[in-house]
């Protein structure tokens, strides 16, 4: 094969994979019907074909250059999207939590607290809540299984002396009529949402309601990072309302988010393909010292699965404490 000839095939992969991503892109953005989304790609494919061509039979830097400046196009169109925070919003993602700190007190606003009887039936509440700082306590990561073993929603619970327990989650913010979709994840579909929630909201209406296998693990902190942890949040749930930004499968979900805010705080914790393999992340967090060393990790998870005494606890009041029966390091 001559060095053209390789030139030419690796600029078609190029291009084919380029106009795969426009398509795909098209799809989850243009403000269109699907009929009106269909024809447009259709000609965006017709375009980019005519220029793969061109490439094999006119001269190639000619179809190079043309196919570059399509696709820029493109891309200023792609770049002129932008998150918001004024959508239709569904009730469960409409409160936005932010918050300030003031020395060790701290005051969250809209914190969500529903009463979940199915995922169309409950009552919605949003509260401010009040905590001392210097009363915290304990941090536990929870992942909530609903098919793959691999796949898992991380939430990360703070925990305070005078009983109350407080549960950070990452969502996609979902609008009035949408369904989450991985692959829309990765093109501008969503924005991004913290929310600060009770745990008999955000942990109970996984195991009671979406029949969720959720588990608990008690995470070793020092009080110093526990409590840049929490601000962290903090700050970012106020950027957030600031600034929106857009969820994305990748690079800005529920592991990665927390993943950024704990290299902050501790230097050094190392890149692994668990943080995008969410479903083996407590693995993990024990390789890097986060959970108790004495225990193997299916010890950690046999005795941290809390599904059953949630769906037992069902609205208890204590159920905090319930949930947390026999959790190793509890």
């Amino acid at each position: 094969m001559t060095l053209r000839v390789f030139l030419q095939v690796l600029a078609s992969l190029a291009m084919l994979l380029a106009t795969a991503w426009g398509g795909m892109a098209l799809w989850y953005q243009l403000p269109m019907m699907a009929a009106g989304k269909s024809a447009s790609i259709a000609l965006w494919c017709i375009l980019a074909s005519a220029l793969l061509i061109a490439l094999w039979r006119l001269r190639p830097w000619i179809a190079i250059c043309g196919y570059l400046s399509l696709f820029a196009l493109l891309q200023v169109w792609w770049n002129s999207l932008e998150p918001s925070n004024h959508r239709v919003w569904t009730d469960d993602l409409m409160g936005m939590t932010h918050g300030r700190a003031e020395g060790s007190q701290v005051t969250l606003h809209n914190v969500r607290n529903f009463d979940w009887r199915s995922d169309e039936d409950y009552d919605p509440r949003w509260e401010t809540r009040r905590y001392d700082l210097d009363q915290l306590t304990s941090v536990d990561l929870a992942t909530s299984y609903w098919g793959m073993p691999a796949i898992a929603h991380v939430l990360v619970s703070f925990g305070f002396d005078d009983g109350q327990f407080v549960v950070f989650t990452v969502e996609i913010r979902k609008e009035r009529g949408e369904s989450y979709s991985e692959i829309g994840g990765f093109f501008k579909q969503f924005e991004l949402s913290i929310v600060a929630a009770d745990e008999r909201d955000a942990l109970r209406v996984r195991t009671n309601v979406r029949n969720e296998d959720v588990y608990l693990y008690r995470v070793n902190m020092s009080e110093e990072a526990m409590r840049a942890l929490f601000l962290s949040y903090i700050q970012q749930t106020n950027q957030l309302q600031q600034e929106p930004r857009f969820y994305n499968t990748i690079t800005a979900n529920c592991t990665t988010i927390v993943f950024e805010m704990m290299r902050q705080i501790i230097r050094g914790l190392p890149l692994d393909y668990r943080l995008l393999l969410t479903g083996y992340l407590p693995g993990y967090v024990q390789d890097v010292g986060g959970l108790e060393q004495n225990l193997k990790l299916e010890e950690l998870r046999q005795q941290g699965r809390i599904t059953e005494r949630a769906r037992r606890a069902g609205n208890n009041m204590d159920f905090s404490r319930v949930i947390r029966d026999g959790v190793p390091g509890w």
